[in-house]
């Protein structure tokens, strides 16, 4: 469970869990005799090699990295630390695969999400740092102006929750921006500075003044300033011509997907949102977000017709082109990567959803959206179930 000190803010964990234990390591034959879960996780760490599933795209992956510092505003969470900081992993489709490997985070960062998510574990920080991911820095940009999707994380994991969905899009033509927001990561590094972690917020035994909203109200803010910076007329990112400022969607996972509707209630130049298992703080009004389309997208379990009263809510107010699906047996960090490590270690939750088709049916759907609302493509898709995917369910209470 969530490590977290507030619980009740959410109806679902403010954070997924990354629950690897040192017990599941041990290759010995008695593990590998008894049944259940310990039965099959009998890999060692030194044979552990984790690799995200590859792009489905016919375009190569680029990354950049990109430090972004507000001065206009103080950080919300720890003032005295002066102004408001981000960091960004800026995918987008390139000519050729070409250029370094990119890295999933920094063995310090890796060492601070088992720590906190982790608790007692033996897996080296080795094992997740190295996580094979699919882009390359430096790779040669595909010419052209593509849309641009915002990626927002859950409280307390980082935007490398959201790699496996953000080189997807790119290799799909969008350029893709996935946002640390300082003192809300399980440990982000930034420089100059070293590692911030979301203790300052995480560990209080109370929510901020205002709860949960006060945090997703800093997202949007996060949200908009990173629009400045990137579409401005002096943009801080070195391909900024990429993008096509007219066509920007966002998206989100728990909390990240609770800012996506924060963030388009701020800022027009938000076309299209999709929120990933996150309950909703923002309260639309009578005009939900005008006629701009909105996906739910979550658990079967808790994202249900009246399972969670803030999907109800938001969803009656909605006007724009929606939809609400649920996936049968996926849990809360199923949208995410964090599962690939656990079925690769053999620890897996009985009768959740395997990750890899978390993941594919992840991104299947959450590209449909953005295809049809960013660059106008026709997607039956997100018209109706399809038979090769029995999982999704539509809702229209």
């Amino acid at each position: 469970m969530s490590t977290l000190m507030f619980p009740r803010l959410l109806a679902v964990p403010l954070t997924a869990c990354l629950t690897l234990t040192a017990t599941a390591y041990a290759t010995t034959t008695a593990s590998a005799t008894r049944p259940g879960p310990a039965a099959a996780a009998t890999t060692s760490p030194a044979a552990l090699r984790l690799e995200l599933p590859r792009p489905t795209g016919p375009d190569p992956v680029g990354r950049d990295v990109l430090y972004l510092v507000d001065k206009s505003r103080k950080d919300p969470w720890v003032p005295a630390s002066g102004p408001r900081r981000l960091m960004l992993s800026m995918y987008y489709p390139a000519r050729s695969a070409t250029g370094d490997p990119a890295p999933y985070m920094t063995p310090e960062e890796a060492k601070s999400l088992l720590r906190r998510k982790a608790p007692g574990t033996d897996l080296p920080p080795e094992i997740i740092s190295g996580i094979r991911t699919h882009a390359h820095t430096g790779a040669r940009p595909k010419n052209g102006r593509h849309p641009l999707v915002v990626l927002s994380p859950g409280l307390g994991l980082p935007r490398a929750s959201l790699t496996s969905l953000a080189e997807d899009l790119a290799s799909h033509g969008y350029v893709v921006a996935a946002i640390d927001h300082a003192y809300e990561s399980s440990g982000t590094a930034f420089p100059g500075i070293g590692l911030l972690t979301c203790a300052p917020l995480c560990d209080q035994p109370k929510p901020p003044k205002g709860g949960k909203a006060t945090i997703t109200n800093n997202r949007a803010k996060d949200v908009s300033f990173v629009l400045d910076r990137l579409t401005g007329r002096h943009p801080a990112w070195k391909r900024a011509n990429l993008i096509n400022s007219k066509r920007i969607g966002m998206a989100g996972h728990s909390l990240g997907g609770d800012a996506a509707s924060a963030t388009m209630l701020a800022d027009k130049r938000v076309k299209a949102g999709i929120n990933l298992d996150g309950t909703i703080s923002a309260t639309l009004p009578a005009t939900g977000l005008g006629d701009r389309p909105f996906l739910l997208m979550g658990s079967e379990s808790d994202h249900s017709p009246g399972k969670d009263h803030t999907w109800n809510n938001t969803w009656q107010a909605l006007r724009g082109w929606k939809r609400w699906l649920t996936v049968a047996q996926a849990e809360h960090d199923s949208f995410t990567d964090l599962p690939i490590a656990r079925s690769k270690a053999g620890l897996s939750s009985p009768g959740a959803i395997a990750a890899e088709r978390g993941v594919e049916l992840t991104r299947v759907y959450v590209a449909a959206f953005f295809d049809r609302h960013l660059k106008g493509k026709r997607q039956p898709l997100l018209d109706a179930p399809v038979p090769v995917n029995p999982e999704v369910a539509f809702h229209n209470p």
